[in-house]
């Protein structure tokens, strides 16, 4: 349980977090915002009203000052980062501030894309997978085979992601925890077109939204499954309006926030589901798992190209056609819609950095703690630096 004063404080962090969201909506004309969810349907917590940046600056520079004072160690160090990461987003606004910038500022991680040792690493681990599966030939002509053997066609996806969102749910709650809602309450899935994500949750109203545009496999759509829904990003949602219902949580983690130090965090959680759903049944599985962080890795040097060195979207485009295994161009194209965004640019770092910080964390935990592992996860916000702070 948290200390009163902490939750005092998340009550003060929210009304603040809310007041820069306004202020960004007002100036910049980005609908989607700094805030991109706000679970207080109730509307129980108001904006600060704070008419400019400086005045926020201000606002953020106290918290910081006081996050230091919080009882627990957790707390004084991810919202120190919070702090850190909204006053490196205000001086991005009212200044600019390079990608690189960004990284460090936003998220809290090293300036730099992933290695081309992490990814020849990640290439290896993928050929050997798809050497046990009996796939010949180059890398390449492997993953064709293995792509085209797991195919879903786009009229078929909503009735696949049906049946696996189902199987998601009950495995959430065989080996993880009960979900405080009625299936009936789950998410639905609905194929869209010509967007710049592969899937997004949108949990107001229920729905995942899956792109159709890139080739789509069964093991694909299961981690989809598991990222938008259980034990994923529906059960963060409906985990944080309920322990704040109880008054177990603080305010803001009713606040789903881009660009900050919980986003690296966010992601992880989702992406690392299928391990803590103990759903990864076969080979398959861990080559998708494979293959989902060797993307996100290819995501990071796409960006780094674009925004730091200087390429054009055609030069990027190029680039990831020439290291893209499976997806076929809806991936590439979605990929570099994504990145060509500069209000969520650094983004792609998140699952790049994500799932190892969660899964490292969820791996050393005890099973017989790992329930109460959850509540730490969903019942406050997480950085990359407090996620491993459990115990």
């Amino acid at each position: 349980m948290l200390s009163e004063t902490t939750l005092a404080y998340g009550r003060r962090v929210m009304g603040a977090l809310l007041g820069v969201d306004a202020l960004y909506r007002a100036e910049s004309g980005d609908e989607d915002g700094l805030a991109v969810l706000n679970l207080d349907t109730e509307s129980a917590y108001s904006a600060l009203a704070l008419r400019s940046y400086d005045e926020a600056r201000r606002c953020f520079e106290d918290l910081r000052r006081e996050a230091a004072f919080l009882p627990e160690a957790d707390r004084r160090t991810y919202y120190d980062e919070l702090s850190r990461s909204t006053l490196a987003f205000m001086a991005w606004r009212r200044q600019g501030l390079a990608l690189a910038e960004q990284l460090v500022g936003f998220l809290h991680v090293e300036a730099r894309p992933a290695s081309e040792a992490d990814l020849e690493a990640l290439l290896g681990e993928m050929r050997l997978s798809l050497d046990r599966l009996g796939y010949a030939g180059d890398l390449r002509a492997q993953c064709a085979a293995w792509e085209e053997r797991h195919r879903v066609a786009p009229a078929g996806v909503p009735e696949v992601m049906r049946a696996l969102l189902d199987e998601a749910w009950d495995r959430t709650e065989r080996y993880l925890l009960k979900i405080p809602a009625a299936k009936s309450d789950g998410m639905r899935a609905v194929a869209v077109s010509g967007v710049a994500f592969n899937a997004r949750c949108d949990y107001r109203s229920r729905t995942i939204e899956l792109n159709t545009d890139p080739v789509l496999t069964r093991p694909g759509l299961k981690h989809l499954a598991v990222h938008e829904g259980c034990p994923g990003h529906y059960v963060q949602f409906k985990l944080r309006e309920t322990l704040v219902r109880e008054g177990q949580a603080p305010a803001d983690v009713l606040l789903s926030l881009v660009n900050t130090a919980s986003s690296s965090v966010f992601e992880g959680i989702a992406d690392a589901g299928v391990a803590m759903a103990e759903w990864m049944e076969n080979d398959d599985d861990r080559l998708q798992a494979l293959m989902n962080r060797y993307r996100a890795g290819l995501g990071t040097g796409a960006a780094w190209r674009l925004h730091v060195l200087g390429w054009s979207s055609e030069a990027v485009a190029d680039w990831l056609r020439s290291r893209s295994l499976v997806g076929g161009e809806g991936w590439v194209q979605n990929r570099v819609r994504f990145i060509e965004a500069p209000a969520r640019a650094v983004l792609i770092w998140s699952y790049w950095w994500g799932e190892r910080v969660v899964k490292a964390a969820w791996e050393r935990v005890p099973r017989t703690r790992r329930s109460e592992f959850l509540l730490y996860l969903h019942g406050r916000m997480h950085s990359n630096a407090t996620v491993g702070m459990f115990g």
